[in-house]
């Protein structure tokens, strides 16, 4: 973990609500896994106080070393609508890599990804890492998004050469429902060894009911608030499965979780 004031290299806007946003970072990000992430503030200002949660979206090397790290946003309140309006150039503090992120085993030939809106966000940096040791012609990611306007990374996916099936909640794009339809679908079709998923708290309910009934593994990326993102404040408290009077802590114990360890 390291702290520093980073220079913004991008930010572009990709759709109506979301951007990409590009920052210089330390060597030391070679060693961050996805579904980890950073805490985030303006250098040098007090608005807003409180750093904000943002998982860690691709590293970008250039011969072979790690020189910058990328974020996928949606401007949902005054922080990401102030980050939004920053240019190239800017300086930003942040705080990472943070939290445990997906565990991977050569064993997984056949995984499923599951990303709700814009939990895909570490979705793709998860893709890039299976690359290493799994056939990506064997995965499938599930996109599910309201919208057309809310469907992201399709493209990204394509060209690791996965499958990638779609729905959407107006059936502007893809099969009309829920992705957690499709996905139940698929299964009978196709049993996976891993389900990895983010989005969504109903979604993640899902997908821990549906792992449970077919006896797959399954390993989500949880959505929380988040004050601090050290284990300092404790506000991102999960309840345990196994010892329901002890919380979890999303920031510290994750954000990632075996669906058999938290109560979602």
């Amino acid at each position: 973990m390291i702290q520093e004031k980073v220079k913004i290299l991008w930010n572009n806007k990709i759709s109506p609500y979301y951007y990409r946003i590009g920052f210089k970072c330390h060597s030391q990000y070679s060693d961050a896994t996805p579904g980890q992430f950073i805490m985030l503030r303006f250098a040098d200002q007090i608005n807003p106080l409180l750093r904000r949660p943002f998982s860690i979206h691709r590293l970008i090397s250039k011969d072979g070393a790690i020189e910058a790290l990328e974020v996928l946003y949606k401007v949902v309140g005054k922080c990401t609508k102030k980050l939004s309006m920053c240019t190239e150039g800017d300086i930003i503090d942040i705080i990472g890599p943070l939290g445990n992120g997906f565990i991977t085993s050569d064993n997984y030939d056949n995984v499923f990804i599951v990303a709700g809106g814009v939990g895909v966000a570490p979705m793709l940096f998860l893709a890039s890492y299976l690359q290493k040791n799994t056939d990506l012609l064997k995965c499938t990611v599930f996109l599910g998004s309201r919208s057309k306007h809310d469907l992201l990374c399709k493209d990204d996916f394509l060209r690791l050469g996965m499958k990638v099936l779609i729905t959407t909640e107006d059936g502007s794009a893809g099969r009309k429902g829920l992705v957690t339809d499709i996905l139940e679908t698929s299964i009978k079709e196709n049993h996976p060894d891993i389900i990895y998923g983010c989005g969504p708290t109903a979604m993640l309910k899902s997908l821990t009911l549906i792992s449970e009934t077919h006896l797959i593994p399954c390993r989500v990326s949880i959505e929380t608030i988040m004050a601090c993102g050290i284990g300092v404040c404790l506000g991102c408290a999960v309840e345990s499965k196994k010892t329901p009077e002890k919380y979890l802590h999303a920031c510290l114990n994750g954000p990632v979780f075996d669906t058999k360890a938290i109560n979602i």
